[in-house]
Order: structure tokens, then C-alpha cells, then sequence
């Protein structure tokens, strides 16, 4: 069934730069009748709303403040599409001095921030039909990258909640869509160091809307992850995305 993204309500988290920026307005372009910019500084949404008046709202989302995204909820109870795009990023290899500190930070934010996220707005979600609910994982959650191991391993674990919330969230009628994005010109990829491979955002924003309106669950955007996403195929048909009596 297609998804049509005219006069929905949408919410992003990150909506500030990189990616979330370019989301908020791609879902603008595609019709949105309004986008919840959630940002941890809500100063920073100024040129959003400068350029789309009314049709951004800026919220204070912190991924790491349980509070801030409950109370979000509660603002926005009319919803209809969640980006769970926020997250962080550090260069930490297994056998680094301050690994396991790394791996802390990162789970707060881009794992136990999607869990809070999903707790507060499946009900939101589900009182408006259903909706979608998008989380932004990685290449990185399929293949560990050895330097930033600390970020993959994160990536994988919100990669296998996703999956979780495909199947819980399903039964409400909530369409889940994991992205993989490889290098995007981000600064994220400044941070990485992987600037010379980046595509721009706007690969995964558009790839994100076509996933929105056709119901696929795994979306590589860009070069290297459809290149990954090839290879990885089979398994996502067969053993991800089945259920445990069809195996």
C-alpha cells in the first residue's frame, strides 16, 4: 500500500544539519503539511523557520534526556511520521584506552535514545493510524569498521532493535524503515575522516521518501551501501525480515 506523505505530520530528530536538515526539507517538498524540527538547541532551527515559516515547529528533543522526549509526545500528538535520525559518533577501537567509555555514550544516544524515542511515540503513532517510523542506522551496523568499533557496535544493536520494532510496531500498523547509509558529506563524515567518499544527504532523503511511499524495510542510499546491500540481500529476505517459524 502506498504511504502518501501529502498533509502528514512529521517529526525528525537531528533536524538541525547533515541529514535531518536535508529530511525536513525533502518531507516539505514531498507536502508535508508540518515538520517537527526536534533539536537538542532549539536556537539552531532559526534558518528552517526563516525559510518555511509555520510549516517547521521546533522542539527540544535531547536523545539522552528521557524527559525532553516524553514531553515532545505530549506536543506533538499529531504525528504521523517519526525520523530517528540523531545520533553520535566516536573513533574508538576495542583495544583503545577509553572504549568502554565511548561505547557508553554511544549506546545512550543511538540505542536506549531510539528505545525512548519508539516508548514515546508508538501510542502517538498507533492514535493516528499508524504512520511510519524511521530509524536512521548505518552501513556501519552490518560491517564493523575496526576504528570505530565502539560506533558499529552501537549501530548494530539499534540495528536489531529496529528489526524488534518492526515486529511489535506492525501489529499497530506502523510501517518500520531501517536506512544503512554509507559516507555522507555530513559532519559526521568530517569527524570519521571519510569526507572523500561522502555523497551528499539528499541520496538518503530521497531514498528515505521513496522507502516511505513503497513499504520497504532496508534502505542503502547511497554507492557503498548499495554495494553492501547487494551482498546483503539474500539474508535480509530470508533470515532478517522472515519470521522465526518460516526459517
Amino acid at each position: 500500500m502506498v504511504y502518501d506523505i501529502r498533509d502528514k505530520v512529521v517529526l525528525v530528530t537531528g533536524a538541525n544539519r547533515g541529514i535531518g536538515r536535508v529530511l525536513v526539507e525533502t518531507f516539505l517538498d514531498h507536502g508535508a503539511a508540518k515538520v517537527y524540527a526536534a533539536v537538542r538547541d532549539t536556537a539552531s532551527t532559526a534558518p528552517l523557520i526563516r525559510q518555511h515559516g509555520e510549516r517547521v515547529v521546533t522542539l527540544r528533543v535531547d536523545m539522552e534526556d528521557p524527559d525532553s522526549i516524553a514531553a515532545a509526545a505530549k506536543v506533538a500528538p499529531e504525528v504521523d511520521v517519526v525520523v530517528s535520525n540523531a545520533g553520535v559518533l566516536t573513533k574508538f577501537s576495542p583495544l583503545d584506552t577509553g572504549a568502554i567509555d565511548a561505547l557508553q555514550f554511544e549506546m545512550n544516544v543511538n540505542v536506549y535514545g531510539l528505545i525512548r524515542l519508539a516508548q514515546a511515540f508508538a501510542p502517538v503513532l498507533a492514535a493516528n493510524g499508524g504512520g511510519v517510523f524511521v530509524q536512521i542506522n548505518s552501513t556501519a551496523s552490518i560491517k564493523c569498521v575496526p576504528d570505530f568499533a565502539t560506533y558499529c557496535a552501537s549501530k548494530a544493536a539499534a540495528y536489531s532493535i529496529t528489526q524488534a520494532l518492526r515486529a511489535k510496531l506492525g501489529r499497530q500498523g506502523t510501517r518500520i524503515i531501517s536506512v544503512h547509509p554509507g559516507p555522507i558529506d555530513t559532519d559526521m563524515a568530517v569527524t570519521a575522516g571519510i569526507t572523500e567518499w561522502a555523497e551528499p544527504p539528499s541520496v538518503v532523503a530521497d531514498a528515505i521518501i521513496d522507502a516511505v511511499q513503497s513499504g520497504d524495510f532496508h534502505v542503502f542510499p547511497d554507492a557503498l551501501a548499495k554495494r553492501l546491500g547487494e551482498g546483503y540481500k539474500a539474508f535480509a529476505e530470508n533470515v532478517v525480515e522472515a519470521s522465526y517459524s518460516d526459517l
